[in-house]
């Protein structure tokens, strides 16, 4: 379902949620992008978020499996998109295990929206030669993310669900030899979020990053994008586009 805004949902996606008979929705799935459904559909609620009491994955797998072999045709509605950091290959292996046939349908990941809104190109000639997608929170105590390799690899960084350990990869992006001025954006409910909520950004320093996530109060979901192409968004925000014709680049 993309990132929130619902005019960011593909055309595949709205005639899939318009074709199902039972939805199943995550938590920060925009509820606009229901108005596609028939009104007869069932809408079953299947909240997961960090920090948050959520539906066990055991029992969302298990619902997809039940609702799909009682003849009806599921659509398991995700943010973002499916198979960025949406649990979307557990799924995927899950009902196939059980014989049920399933297309997956990518939507506007979060970490590409997020950055785009505040005008940041993920990749430029300039700056840099590549991205990496990667998540903050682990599914262990143990964090299995080599942050120094990240640190050097001179690739943008677009880092989810890291509010709540914001200090510690600060600390080790630092540690692993990237400058403490190297500029970072965050962005708090990327596309309007879940319930359509205005969106916050703030831009700041690698060096900054954790103080700055507390004395804004930003809170999750948030995305946040560490690297020098950063710096394109805060010229963008200094630029008065009234000033200027408005292009439209797609």
């Amino acid at each position: 379902a993309g990132p929130g805004d619902p005019d960011l949902l593909t055309i595949k996606a709205a005639k899939a949620i318009a074709s199902a008979t039972v939805l199943m929705v995550d938590d920060l799935v925009n509820p606009a992008v229901l108005a596609h459904a028939a009104p007869i559909t069932r809408t079953i609620y299947v909240g997961k978020r960090g920090g948050c009491v959520s539906t066990p994955q055991a029992l969302i797998e298990k619902l997809m499996v039940r609702e799909a072999k009682a003849g009806h045709i599921v659509a398991r509605i995700k943010g973002g998109d499916p198979y960025i950091f949406g649990r979307g290959g557990e799924e995927l292996a899950t009902l196939h295990a059980a014989g049920v046939a399933c297309e997956v349908i990518n939507g506007i990941t979060s970490g590409l929206a997020a950055a785009t809104q505040v005008g940041v190109p993920l990749t430029h000639r300039s700056h840099t030669q590549g991205v990496i997608f990667v998540t903050g929170h682990s599914k262990t105590e143990l964090d299995p993310v080599n942050w120094a390799a990240l640190a050097a690899s001179g690739m943008t960084l677009v880092i989810y669900m890291g509010m709540t350990h914001a200090a510690h990869i600060q600390a080790s992006l630092i540690a692993g030899g990237l400058n403490a001025n190297t500029p970072a954006v965050v962005v708090q409910n990327a596309g309007g979020g879940s319930e359509g909520v205005p969106s916050q950004r703030c831009f700041m320093t690698l060096g900054t990053l954790a103080a700055t996530i507390v004395r804004k109060g930003l809170k999750s979901p948030s995305i946040m994008v560490i690297g020098e192409v950063v710096q394109c968004g805060v010229d963008a925000l200094q630029f008065n586009t009234e000033q200027a014709p408005m292009v439209l680049v797609a």
